[in-house]
């Protein structure tokens, strides 16, 4: 049984502790280290868990570290545990600085730990029910909207908000970046508030992404465009369509749902699903699907390698955003 501790006992951090509860077939919960005497003793009273005076304690006492602090200090955090000889799990974005990111990154392979980084909505259900559905996009556009919180504006929305789809779209375009074009405003805070940036593979795929933390609406999208077939996703309502088109009558999975349609080519056929998606937990089961990594010594589902992807091309667009601001 593996033995985990959790750095940082804010709102977030506790989601995680009650996640890490209900995995105990994954995880023993060895206790939290956070040194805001409120969130402690909050954690403590809620959850029973054991608080540790300091973090070198807590990291000699377990197998894996739930790091869940501030971004700012991911870096400090994560290296005295990867020292260590912990696996770590790190929520999103992997660090606060792209050098941070790659210095963690040479750590692990160094040390030899397996790190999962914590994009939340590779486990979002909408995605899971395509289940082994072959993706292959040439265009997907993506919306992240939400509505104002003064929490979280420190940083900019491409790493608040966007970094969620910039994640989606790396792991389904398997394709190295070629272009980057991005504007954004900074409306109500000191960082950019809203952001538009397009994305060109160099398989041809082409990206089209929008954040925006002073929506009065909340919306999570993504929509995927490909020969012969059309996705939709909702984030937030955790739903899938798909939309598929077939030369022939009988190449449809179904008969419901089938609309004929004709076209220059000769007739074709047009099939509507909506794929049963199951609820699930999303953040218990990333952090069950890291323990799965570690006892069969494979490659986690979400990488360091997959954040630093993510956290390297958020950077790229904040840059672009920032040239044209200027």
């Amino acid at each position: 049984m593996l033995k985990i501790g959790l750095l940082g006992a804010g709102h977030l951090g506790k989601i995680h502790l009650k996640c890490i509860q209900l995995a105990p077939d994954a995880y023993e919960l060895a206790g939290f280290y956070d040194p805001d005497d409120t969130a402690a003793r909050q954690a403590e009273e809620e959850y029973g868990a054991r608080r540790w005076a300091s973090l070198d304690e807590l990291l000699e006492a377990v197998d894996v570290v739930d790091i869940v602090t501030p971004t700012t200090t991911h870096f400090e955090v994560a290296s005295r545990a990867v020292r260590k000889g912990k696996h770590i799990f790190i929520e999103k974005p992997l660090s606060n600085t792209l050098e941070e990111a790659e210095n963690l990154l040479q750590l692990c392979r160094e040390y030899g730990v397996k790190a999962q980084v914590g994009h939340v909505e590779r486990f979002n259900p909408a995605l899971l029910a395509l289940n082994n559905m072959p993706l292959a996009p040439m265009f997907i556009e993506a919306h992240r909207l939400a509505v104002f919180n003064p929490r979280g504006t420190d940083v900019s929305v491409i790493l608040d908000l966007m970094i969620h789809d910039l994640d989606i779209v790396l792991s389904l375009v398997r394709s190295p970046v070629k272009f980057v074009s991005a504007s954004g405003v900074p409306v109500v805070s000191d960082t950019a508030d809203i952001c538009n940036a397009r994305i060109e593979f160099e398989n041809g795929c082409v990206a089209n992404l929008t954040a925006s933390r002073i929506s009065l609406k909340q919306m999570r999208k993504v929509r995927l465009f490909q020969k012969d077939a059309y996705i939709s996703l909702d984030f937030l309502e955790k739903e899938a369509q798909v939309v598929r088109l077939f030369d022939r009558e009988s190449d449809s999975p179904s008969a419901d749902n089938l609309l004929e349609l004709e076209t220059p080519h000769g007739k074709k056929f047009i099939h509507l699903s909506m794929p049963q998606v199951e609820p699930v937990n999303a953040i218990k089961m990333e952090l069950e699907a890291f323990a799965e990594s570690i006892r069969e010594n494979k490659r986690p589902v979400v990488s360091i390698e997959d954040g630093y992807e993510a956290l390297k091309l958020a950077h790229q667009i904040i840059a672009e955003m920032e040239r044209r601001i200027e």
